[in-house]
């Protein structure tokens, strides 16, 4: 059983050395957060969805826009669409399951919002007719994925794609990325030096 830690231990410092190395994808954290940044200062808001770990991923990253990352500091506007189980069975029975984000970013979303859609498949299809909803409605569209990119890599302005094919792996570097992505969005909107004295950790 410790071979069994072992070996998922370096699969997992394997995919994020991987990340670590590949400029693309810093790149396309640092244009996330700028584009999302810039939309919050214009009155704008985050909008996040996914399935399974990454339904829980959406709600974590929110979490940290509305309470805080790391620092004190003023609540930024976010929504996961993951959270509302009245709207997600309702639209899921009513209509079909492929449209409980759509749904919802038809109610929600404004032009010069951002959606940020999570999938490790790339290939979810409540994430792709979202991501085309919001196109059309002049929402930025943000992708974080695994598996090349999946059908979502064509409907997104921004990409951030971790090489592997394996679900858990993609879903540690996903979290990694949405925390550095919300510390990036910090720096845009409060100042380049906000955050280098983080508060300590609380229950």
């Amino acid at each position: 059983m410790k071979e069994l830690v072992r070996r998922q231990l370096a699969q997992s410092i394997e995919t994020m050395s991987a990340v670590l190395a590949d400029e693309a994808i810093h790149e396309a954290v640092v244009e996330a957060g700028q584009i999302t940044a810039h939309a919050m200062k214009h009155g704008r808001k985050l909008l996040v969805c996914g399935n399974g770990g990454s339904a829980a991923d959406s709600q974590h990253l929110v979490a940290e826009f509305v309470s805080r990352l790391t620092v004190d500091r003023p609540a930024l506007r976010a929504i996961a669409l993951t959270t509302d189980s009245s709207i997600l069975t309702a639209i899921g029975n009513d209509y079909s399951y492929d449209n409980v984000f759509e749904r919802q970013v038809e109610a929600l979303g404004l032009t010069g919002d951002v959606l940020l859609a999570i999938s490790t498949s790339g290939n979810s299809k409540n994430c792709i007719k979202a991501l085309k909803l919001a196109k059309k409605m002049g929402i930025h569209t943000i992708s974080y994925t695994g598996n090349g990119g999946g059908a979502m890599k064509e409907h997104s302005d921004i990409n951030v794609i971790i090489p592997s094919r394996v679900t858990m792996n993609i879903q540690e570097s996903h979290i990694a990325l949405e925390h550095i992505f919300c510390m990036v969005v910090e720096r845009f909107y409060f100042g380049p030096d906000f955050g280098d004295k983080p508060t300590t950790i609380s229950e």
